[in-house]
């Protein structure tokens, strides 16, 4: 009898349900009655405090368009893992490992994103047999070209844009719309130039308030009566990216906005004289059921991680590369993040339309 143990961990987002799902079907179809699959509730809590139960093939039905996770979920910091328990002289990774040893569980199959993936990689070098699943709407797991969850995202970034683009006109206003991602663009970027955002701002690039309040001078005197600017939580300025870490940091705390892009909208009334608004669907964007592509996505990744363990071959991601689903090692992926080239084809492609990276 094979023992399987699933836990989905840190921020949710469309196509957990879908993933967990394609995982366990293939593994029931393969297996029949010699597997036996455990669900762990809430991330690494449940791992950390043996809070997990067994599953039954008709838990997996019915969820493929549902949103959210199932297991529900929790973050615990991966630099929290080998730090002393409180009241006790464990760390949390001496919790897990006794979890797993005492369940009798063969293999974790873990989803989640970067943080989830250092602690998989911590386990796996630990002795406990890991495949992974890559999940993130920010879509900056070091390889794999797609998370799922991204694309969801992307839909209802873009639908929010899309419908800001009539109240800006009918007013003659600029818009800012706040797109998720705060060492990342890519959501920003795919997502402004799907709706077609005039001004895009990514992490990667930093920005100029004056470049900014140009490019939107430039349109009015166009005759455009709106200007709409995508900006990802993570922006910062180019004076912002002069300072150090410890710097950055405190000038951070120091900043009385409730968000960038507030910052962002003084700056550029000061610039213009023009009404500025905001819009931040935030957590909007992590909700709901999975796209069509995204129901694809993690299904192909279930079935490849199934097939991992049904192989033995542990210690991997299962990743998306040139639309081939592909095994790829742990300790490639663990600490490693994918920002968007600041010179890469898409953006060099969004400057090409004419849109305006804020620099």
């Amino acid at each position: 009898m094979l023992k399987i143990g699933m836990l989905t961990s840190g921020g949710d987002c469309q196509g957990l349900n879908a993933a967990l799902r394609g995982v366990a079907k293939t593994l029931y179809n393969e297996l029949g009655d010699k597997v036996t699959i455990y669900g762990i509730r809430d991330g690494y809590r449940g791992l950390i405090e043996g809070d997990y139960h067994e599953m039954l093939p008709e838990d997996f039905s019915d969820i493929l368009t549902v949103g959210g996770t199932i297991l529900g979920t929790s973050r615990q910091p991966f630099k929290e893992m080998r730090k002393t328990i409180e009241d006790s002289e464990e760390t949390k990774l001496d919790k897990m490992l006794h979890t797993v040893k005492k369940a009798g569980f063969d293999c974790l199959v873990i989803l989640g994103g970067n943080g989830t993936h250092k602690t998989a990689n911590l386990l796996s070098m630990k002795g406990v047999n890991v495949v992974t699943l890559p999940k993130t709407i920010d879509n900056d797991l070091w390889g794999t070209e797609l998370t799922f969850g991204f694309q969801s995202a992307i839909d209802i970034a873009s639908t929010v844009i899309d419908s800001i683009h009539s109240t800006a006109f009918s007013h003659s206003r600029v818009f800012i719309v706040e797109v998720m991602g705060h060492k990342a663009g890519w959501l920003t970027l795919y997502a402004g130039i799907a709706s077609g955002a005039d001004v895009i701002v990514i992490p990667e690039i930093p920005y100029s308030a004056k470049k900014i309040a140009a490019a939107i001078e430039k349109r009015a005197k166009a005759g455009k009566r709106f200007s709409i600017i995508a900006v990802a939580e993570g922006a910062i300025s180019q004076d912002e990216a002069k300072l150090s870490k410890k710097e950055f940091k405190a000038a951070r705390e120091a900043m009385t906005y409730p968000s960038i892009s507030y910052r962002i909208a003084d700056e550029l009334k000061e610039l213009t004289g023009q009404e500025i608004r905001v819009t931040i669907p935030g957590h909007y964007q992590r909700g709901g059921a999975p796209c069509p592509a995204d129901r694809v996505l993690t299904s192909r990744f279930g079935v490849a991680a199934a097939q991992l363990i049904t192989q033995k071959k542990f210690g991997y991601m299962v990743a998306l590369q040139d639309n081939h689903i592909v095994p790829v090692p742990l300790t490639e992926v663990a600490g490693k993040l994918k920002t968007v080239p600041p010179d890469g084809e898409l953006v060099k492609q969004a400057r090409a339309l004419g849109l305006s990276m804020g620099d």
